[in-house]
Order: structure tokens, then sequence, then C-alpha cells
């Protein structure tokens, strides 16, 4: 039987090799080949069966004439149930969930004093440059003049209301004059009470040549100098580094097995870190150009952590306890479908046989085997390439 199977194994490569002589080189020529390859594995399989059958036969009908089969050595694991999981292995950043881009509260101006450089730490509220103040600082001076002249005048009008208001009581004088009086102290209250609040305008656009910074983090960007324009256009750039997030883009396909929860494993390969994390944000929109959308893990402080660092994200879509699985390099297919060799004892010998299977999700070197198998079947994990159903195999156990 042995000399057949070679016979068998030589015809094949003899035929592969002059087909394949004849075949141009590229693309068309390995599909061609491949195709072939398909179809004489195909033909060994149904002819070691046909012989495999016909010796059976033969050995009922003369017993004397059959030659003991040698049992072909092969490895076997017994089959248990665990859990399968499966993730989407995809690549992300770490990003800032809090970045400022520091502007001035009106039109800018000159810079005077800058307190900030690139790299430095900065506190919410920090005085970070100083703007040319002297036409501001010279209207709040112009105000405050002006509201102590009004005071001034309020006081005189006051007075005089008050002396008419007496000869009045005294039937001195006439009612216009107390009338005049009277108006005269409503109108300069009303100057004085508007121009306390244009003062409070005008310190307030004087407070404007200050420049703060609004978060706490660290001065990612400070490209501006004194003497130059701050206009605040991309100048000034705060990184908050104590609240941070990595977001990655999922394919459209995984929308109904990605969500909000689902668990996540995040690899910062460069400082060899893994963190478990969830996904906290799960966009609803789909990105016209990638088809993927957007979602996001927050992840804890580290100073080790800094935006835009590469991520490795792998997001748990599926997972089932009780799970039979095969390493995915035991499959194999013929024109029936897939299946899978196992060892089987049967009469006091240790025989191969063939079951065909049911796949779910693989993941890994894993595969997940939803039928045709189950916990304790003995898998042949090693020289199950040739075997055929019912071959005499003889075992390394795992």
């Amino acid at each position: 039987m042995q000399k057949i199977i070679q016979i068998v194994f030589i015809a094949s490569a003899v035929t592969l090799a002059s087909c394949g002589a004849k075949t141009e080189n590229g693309n068309t020529a390995v599909t061609e080949k491949r195709a072939k390859l398909d179809e004489l594995k195909k033909q060994q399989v149904t002819i070691v069966t046909q012989i495999t059958a016909l010796e059976k036969e033969i050995a009922k009908l003369d017993p004397a004439s059959a030659k003991e089969e040698k049992a072909k050595l092969v490895t076997i694991q017994p089959l248990a149930p665990e859990t399968f999981t499966h993730y989407i292995d995809l690549q992300g950043k770490v990003e800032s969930e809090n970045i400022s881009y520091v502007t001035p509260r009106g039109a800018g101006g000159q810079i005077k004093e800058l307190f900030v450089k690139r790299g430095d730490n900065v506190s919410k509220g920090q005085l970070l440059l100083k703007l040319d103040d002297a036409i501001a600082r010279q209207s709040v001076v112009a105000a405050e003049q002006g509201i102590q002249t009004l005071k001034v005048q309020l006081d005189f009008a006051k007075n005089l209301y008050q002396k008419q208001k007496n000869l009045w009581d005294q039937n001195i004088g006439t009612e216009v004059q107390l009338i005049t009086a009277k108006n005269n102290v409503d109108n300069l209250s009303g100057q004085l009470k508007n121009a306390e609040e244009q003062l409070k305008i005008t310190k307030e656009q004087y407070q404007f040549t200050s420049v703060y910074s609004d978060v706490t983090g660290v001065a990612e960007d400070v490209n501006v100098k004194v003497g130059e324009m701050f206009t605040g256009i991309g100048q000034i750039r705060i990184v908050n580094t104590t609240h941070l997030k990595v977001t990655t883009q999922i394919p459209e396909n995984y929308i109904d097995r990605v969500k909000v929860g689902s668990h996540v494993k995040i690899s910062l390969p460069d400082i060899n870190k893994t963190i478990d994390a969830a996904i906290s944000v799960s966009g609803k929109l789909i990105d016209a150009n990638s088809r993927s959308f957007y979602v996001e893990s927050k992840i804890p402080t580290d100073k080790d952590f800094h935006p835009n660092q590469v991520a490795l994200v792998r997001i748990q879509d599926y997972s089932t306890a009780n799970a039979i699985t095969v390493p995915i390099n035991t499959q194999q297919t013929d024109e029936k479908g897939k299946y899978i060799m196992v060892a089987a004892k049967e009469n006091g010998k240790m025989i191969a046989r063939k079951r065909m299977i049911v796949t779910g999700q693989f993941y890994g070197d894993k595969l997940e085997v939803i039928s045709g198998l189950q916990a304790g079947d003995l898998l042949i994990t090693d020289g199950y390439q040739s075997l055929y159903d019912g071959q005499l195999i003889t075992t390394d156990v795992k």
C-alpha cells in the first residue's frame, strides 16, 4: 500500500510540474497551480480510500494474503471545554481630554512680558503673558477722574437742593427753583451711575491685557516672543495630561458588536505597558472615507502616558464559556466540507477518524468548533495531514 501511495504522490508531482511548465509566470499561474494541487489532493484522498476499501475486501476473502498494516505515529490531545474570546485588533492613539488653545479675550496686542516657555507646567489661572496696556491704563485713569468730577458736582447739587428745599419750607423762593435743583441732583446721580458702569467696562478691558491659563497642564506649544503681536491663533497650547483617553476607528462591520462598556485591552508598546479599560464613547456616525466609526476609552493618570502615543487596541466583541476549540491548522477541507482528524479506539486498536465540523469564530491560533466535536475527543495535532479515515495509528499523547 505504501508503494501505491508513493506512486500517487510521484504522479501528482509530475503532473503538477508539467502543468506549471506550460503556465505563464504571475498571479494567473499561481492560481492555476493551486487549483490543480487542490484537485490532485482530492483525487489522492479518493484513491487512498478506494485502496483501503479494496485491501479490506481482499483481506476478508483471502486472509493469508493480507499484510499487517504499519501504524502511523501521531500526537493526540484530549479536548476540554474552555472560555473562548474573540478580539478586534486595531491601532489607536493616546489623546488628552482637555487641550486649551490660549487666546486673548479682546483683539490681542503687542506682547510686553512673557511668563511661560514650552514644556512648563501651568496651573489654572496662572498669568502667561502681558500685553501692551498703555491705552487701557490711561482709559481707566480718565474714567476714574471723570467719576471724581461727577461726585463733586453731585455733592454741590445736593447741597444746593437742600438749601432750596429749606427756603421752600419757609415759603421763600419759587417751586420752579426747587424742581430745577431736584432735577440737577437726579441728572448728576444718573451720570455718576453710568460713569461707574463705564469704569467697570474700562477696567475689564484693561484686564484683557493680562492673559491667563484656563486649564492646568503642560505648555506644549509657545510660539510667541516679546514684541510680537499676540492674536492667539495656534500660538500657545496647554495640554492637560491628567485626563487622557485612547481613541481608535472601528470598521463599520463591527458596529453591532462594539458598544459602550465593551472590554478593551490597551497596549503601549513603546513603554511596555498594558491597561484593562472599557469603551466610554462610541460614535454613531460612519466616516464616508474610511467607513469606520469612532470609539474612545479613558485611561488612568500615569507619568509615562503622553498624548499622541501609539496604542495597540484589542476590543473584546465575542466571548463564550465551555467552548470546544482546536488549533486552526488542524482544520482540513474536502469536497464535503470542513473536518478534523481524531483518534478512536476500536476493537482494541487505535485508528484515525474523520469528523465533519461546523466552525464559529477564530482568534490567534484557536478555532471555535460549534458542532462535530465534544469534550473528551482525542484530537490529532501532529501527523494528521496524510491520514485517511480508518487508518491504523499509534500515539504520542501530549
